[in-house]
């Protein structure tokens, strides 16, 4: 590429993409699937690039390029087949980010997943500007590592500095003699020691900036998780005004310091005495937002679309309270399940996301359900996802 193709792509990297131009996603799992959705609703086409066929992005796609993500040469090719490109997976290599960048815009942008895709480096980002985070020590030796637990004491929780989500790659320690398996989990990996947090609620915002430095924030919803996965989420949270406050606060500041471009979620705890820790950032639509689809005027996904287009921001307005449920492939260990008694209760919404083997702990699709108040929604998500089960 040529020196004044660069300056041409980012001359023009603060013009709108308006509708019937081509987005690309890098990663092709669900949430690039709800983003093709929202994107080709809108009127724009989606191709969507992953080491995998025929996948959740892939089947509604306008097209698919499968090829590893250190091939440079076919990254390069789909950057100049889109007019702009987001994430759909932030553990893209920082290669392939930047081979993409020299052709076409990325919101956010490879400096923000270079930072957000890193645990050590997040965690370093948001102590260096005064975000609230739990004590933290790199752990590179079994001597780092019993170093930190003698300051942090226990429990502490032990992560791989990458490469983690889902609660993968993490464990607790809970005594000394637990160090040394611990460490040898890692498997030769840098890896993150942080002090445990006695929360009393996992909560998180979503939230959207756009180029000219609008913000737009779902507000804070409140998440609960079964085996390290999101079980469900209810939308409003039921917190004080000042923690809902001061939860926005936080989000709308890490985007500014981020100078971020694109939908974000922030993970926080929540401790008894109303304390606040920011957990990760995801830096893309999130699980816990998912609820937006059928709750808000401007999904999660529309509002990435928005800000990847140099668009104004949509409204986050909220029209009833909303609870999310994620389906897992367990629910398939006695056959398909019952689609027609989840779909017969009222204001349930189903999203199945194209996945052909179901597999313990893998999300497959997520129920949604609006009522008047998150009690009743949250009672009605789950009654439904209960009755999928042909054992019940």
């Amino acid at each position: 590429m040529n020196q004044s193709h660069s300056t041409l792509v980012t001359r023009h990297s603060s013009l709108p993409v308006l509708p019937g131009a081509t987005l690309g996603v890098l990663g092709s799992g669900q949430l690039g699937r709800m983003f093709a959705v929202a994107a080709r609703r809108m009127g724009y086409r989606v191709h969507t690039f992953s080491p995998e066929r025929d996948t959740p992005t892939g089947q509604v796609a306008d097209a698919e390029t499968t090829a590893p993500y250190e091939d440079l040469d076919a990254v390069r090719e789909f950057a100049r087949s889109v007019d702009a490109v987001t994430f759909e997976f932030e553990n893209v290599p920082a290669p392939a980010v930047e081979a993409v960048g020299r052709d076409a815009p990325v919101r956010p942008s490879g400096e923000v997943l270079h930072t957000t895709q890193h645990r050590l480096r997040e965690k370093s980002f948001l102590s260096k500007h005064s975000f609230p985070v739990t004590p933290f020590r790199r752990v590179a030796s079994v001597e780092d590592l019993r170093a930190g637990l003698d300051e942090l004491n226990y429990p502490a929780v032990l992560k791989t500095a990458d490469f983690g989500y889902d609660g993968k790659g993490q464990r607790t320690i809970k005594c000394a003699d637990e160090a040394d398996e611990a460490f040898a989990a890692l498997g030769g990996r840098e890896g993150i020691l942080e002090a445990f947090v006695a929360f009393e609620r996992e909560l998180s915002v979503v939230a959207a900036r756009g180029s000219d430095g609008a913000v737009a924030s779902y507000g804070v919803v409140e998440n609960s998780h079964a085996r390290h996965i999101l079980d469900h989420t209810v939308a409003p949270a039921g917190v004080s005004p000042a923690v809902a406050r001061r939860a926005e606060e936080i989000a709308r500041a890490l985007l500014e310091q981020l100078d971020y471009v694109g939908v974000l979620c922030v993970e926080l705890f929540l401790t008894g005495d109303d304390g606040l820790f920011v957990n990760e950032l995801a830096p893309r639509p999130h699980n816990s937002g998912h609820f937006t689809i059928e709750a808000c005027a401007a999904s999660q996904f529309e509002q990435q679309v928005r800000a990847l287009c140099n668009l104004p921001l949509g409204s986050t307005e909220q029209f009833r309270p909303a609870a999310m449920a994620n389906l897992l492939g367990d629910l398939w260990q006695n056959g398909e399940p019952d689609w027609r008694s989840a779909l017969a209760v009222p204001n349930v919404a189903l999203h199945l996301y194209g996945k052909r083997a179901a597999r313990t702990g893998r999300k497959m699709g997520h129920l949604t359900a609006l009522a008047h108040t998150t009690d009743e929604a949250l009672r009605t998500v789950l009654a439904a996802r209960a009755s999928l089960d042909r054992r019940a």
